[in-house]
């Protein structure tokens, strides 16, 4: 559960399903209001991106369905696991954000969530759904790259191997 020295960020949680079933356009670093009992839950790993998504409510967009379990050792202050909490981002990312989901067919998913510099944040990303034919295909493409990667590696290792 280290901190990756170069970007500071120590991951809590990533929803790798997202980048599966959705075709990522643009990425956003979202804080998030959290109870205090969600942070220690959140320090020991006890969430769940899964059913996560974003909506606009008010002018604000706020997250719905994340998963975070409650606080072991919390007593009657313990927070309710699944319920709405707002995204913290800047007026005009929200403006910006906003105009592009009202036009049609891009949605908000939370790809992962992480700590830096002591504050809890969500990478949100403007996506569009992917059909499942652009799913396959983009699993070819992926194992056909890591194909060429691993020929490539074998004949490098022949090459200076004998030297």
């Amino acid at each position: 559960m280290g901190t990756s020295r170069d970007t500071g960020r120590m991951l809590i949680a990533s929803n790798r399903k997202a980048r599966h079933d959705y075709t990522v356009l643009k990425t956003y670093e979202a804080g998030i209001v959290l109870a205090g009992t969600e942070v220690k839950s959140l320090r020991e790993r006890r969430v769940s991106l899964v059913d996560a998504f974003a909506q606009e409510r008010d002018e604000e967009i706020m997250l719905y369905g994340l998963h975070i379990a409650e606080y072991g050792y919390g007593t009657w202050t313990n927070h309710t696991p699944r319920r709405t909490r707002k995204l913290l981002l800047r007026r005009a990312e929200i403006a910006r954000i906003l105009a592009q989901t009202r036009a049609g067919g891009i949605t908000l998913v939370p790809l992962s969530m992480y700590f830096s510099g002591g504050w809890a944040k969500v990478e949100l990303a403007l996506a569009r759904g992917r059909r499942s034919y652009d799913k396959r295909q983009a699993l070819a493409e992926r194992d056909a790259d890591r194909e060429i990667a691993r020929e490539l590696g074998r004949r490098l290792k022949g090459r200076f191997g004998r030297g």
